[in-house]
């Protein structure tokens, strides 16, 4: 019975026998043809040596131009890179000027030109003067940008600086060109918060580009400072620095940019470093659902606000 079964599902005919052999055939070949093309068709052999000149010849000119801009092109709205150390600076000789005693804080362009100094480092003390630049040791036109060591070494000799004592001029002529800089005296230094700019908050010991740059963006948030100890909130502002320089701040006109509180949207509010969102999202929504506000202290009515908080931020907001 089984053998009845078998046989009549294992034997095949002699035109299917042929059918299956050629379907095998055809299997076969359908999965070793993608091997066999390459010995069939000729592939096309790509040349990259051209594309890879080219990206190597651009990633050198991005390179070039990058160490272009950082050695060439100081950031002029920052003050304290007309005043960096020469060694950062590409250089080409010049030919050598005229030699003769000078005042480095006083000697005007020409002066320079005679000296032999190039037409772009010229520029950049011009502008080192006018924003109130100082040169107080005959070692401090070392820190010129664009000034090359062998120019200092040729100019160092016949630097004359008069400095100022009191009301009396004391010529620095005899003075120790090997002694190591010293730093001014800042002592009489006295300035407004509220209206310095980089470089006289630079001026201040302790004080650098950057941390002059916080304290200004700082301000500009808050809307100006009405008392001289919300200098020392600037961030990264050391207190040992704050402490050393406090006595030589001041405030001339304490009144500050205010915020109507009645009429702010969240998105003017939430910028003031004392207010942020969640202080500006509870004044509107008390705001909506009591119909303003009739005087500033109704804020601490807000549970977010405490006294601490309405007692910094109240001297920024108004009522009407």
């Amino acid at each position: 019975m089984l053998k009845d079964f078998l046989s009549g599902y294992l034997n095949f005919t002699k035109k299917e026998r042929r059918g299956i052999i050629i379907l095998l055939f055809f299997i076969t070949l359908t999965i070793l043809l993608p091997f066999l093309f390459p010995y069939f068709i000729a592939q096309k052999k790509n040349d990259h040596s051209q594309f890879e000149k080219e990206i190597a010849t651009l990633k050198i000119k991005q390179q070039d131009s990058a160490a272009r801009f950082n050695k060439e092109t100081p950031d002029e709205s920052d003050y304290a890179n007309y005043y960096l150390p020469s060694e950062k600076n590409n250089y080409s000789k010049q030919p050598k000027g005229e030699l003769f005693y000078f005042d480095p804080n006083t000697l005007p362009a020409e002066g320079w030109e005679r000296l032999g100094i190039r037409e772009k480092t010229i520029t950049t003390i011009q502008k080192y003067i006018s924003k109130g630049g100082k040169f107080y040791k005959p070692e401090d036109i070392g820190k010129i940008w664009g000034l090359h060591q062998d120019e200092i070494s040729r100019l160092l000799p016949f630097v004359r600086i008069e400095q100022k004592n009191g009301d009396q001029y004391v010529s620095s002529a005899n003075k120790d060109f090997n002694r190591a800089p010293e730093k001014p005296d800042y002592s009489k230094t006295i300035i407004d918060i509220n209206t310095a700019d980089t470089s006289i908050f630079i001026a201040l010991p302790g004080i650098g580009s950057k941390l002059a740059n916080r304290i200004i963006a700082f301000r500009d948030k808050l809307g100006g400072f009405y008392k001289i100890e919300q200098l020392a909130e600037t961030y990264a502002l050391p207190d040992s620095t704050f402490q050393k320089i406090k006595d030589k701040l001041m405030i001339n006109n304490p009144s500050v940019k205010k915020i109507n509180i009645n009429t702010a949207t969240v998105e003017e509010m939430k910028t003031h470093p004392y207010i942020r969102y969640n202080m500006a999202n509870a004044i509107v929504q008390y705001r909506n659902q009591h119909g303003g506000f009739i005087a500033l202290s109704d804020l601490k009515k807000i549970m977010l606000i405490t006294g601490d908080i309405y007692q910094k931020a109240e001297p920024y907001l108004s009522i009407r």
